[in-house]
């Protein structure tokens, strides 16, 4: 059994928001805080990290964006270096995301750079790792998932994963309305894990693992409550402040 760790919830903004929409968004999560005991963050457009920095610095509520170039400067037109999200107090990174692997052809490679890149500037990077509804069906859930995870291992070494986060989100449940069921998620969890601690006990038992998948006022409470699962990546949920707080509150 893991030992106890503290709560991360995440919202990741996607291609959403304007500056109006974004203020009264943050001010109404950072009222709705007061008594809340989770790591909160943020993960929006990069347009938007100059405000995120200025609404959020002194708060309790981290920011990042949701993804990053792996190199480290150069010729490489519309690419953001992780040094340039260190410069407006980014925490957090978003690597490999699903829709970046789908949409913008990210092989497990590229995404092992970005995370060796976001690393290296001292941002902390949240590994999106997770299957298709082919490969669920196909039984391939786990091959996918760990292959996903080994390519990082391989790149930056397990140990770095101590200064990381892992967020489960099976693409069949990103955006949909369906949901793993607790048990589910926790067993892809659970996987995870076993497979770090094959290479390190102690990163393992420490790392934290959130899970992304229509995360909801409804289910959280649930999934949290799975001894693998250390909090969730949220999608829609977390432009509506009642239902983020809600979902902060469950953890």
């Amino acid at each position: 059994m893991p030992t106890a760790r503290t709560k991360l919830v995440a919202g990741n903004w996607k291609m959403h928001g304007n500056l109006a929409a974004n203020q009264a968004l943050l001010q109404d999560i950072l009222s709705g805080l007061d008594a809340c005991r989770t790591e909160v963050a943020v993960c929006v457009p990069f347009p938007y990290l100059a405000q995120a920095q200025m609404l959020l610095t002194g708060t309790q509520v981290a920011w990042g964006a949701q993804t990053v170039s792996e190199h480290a400067q150069g010729a490489y037109t519309g690419e953001t270096a992780a040094a340039m999200l260190a410069d407006f107090g980014c925490r957090y990174v978003l690597v490999g995301h699903s829709e970046r692997r789908a949409l913008y052809g990210e092989s497990d490679a590229a995404v092992a750079a970005k995370f060796a890149a976001a690393l290296q500037a001292g941002l902390t990077p949240v590994l999106c790792v997770g299957e298709t509804l082919a490969e669920r069906e196909a039984g391939a859930t786990g091959a996918v998932v760990i292959r996903q995870l080994e390519a990082v291992i391989a790149s930056s070494g397990v140990q770095a994963l101590a200064r990381a986060v892992v967020a489960y989100e099976p693409v069949w449940a990103i955006g949909t309305g369906k949901t793993a069921t607790p048990q589910q998620a926790q067993d892809v969890h659970a996987l995870i894990r076993g497979r770090v601690a094959a290479d390190d006990a102690k990163v393992a038992e420490e790392l934290q693992m959130l899970y992304g998948g229509s995360v909801k006022p409804g289910n959280a409470a649930e999934l949290f409550a799975m001894p693998d699962i250390d909090g969730g990546l949220i999608g829609g949920a977390a432009l509506v402040a009642v239902d983020f707080l809600a979902i902060c509150a469950a953890a």
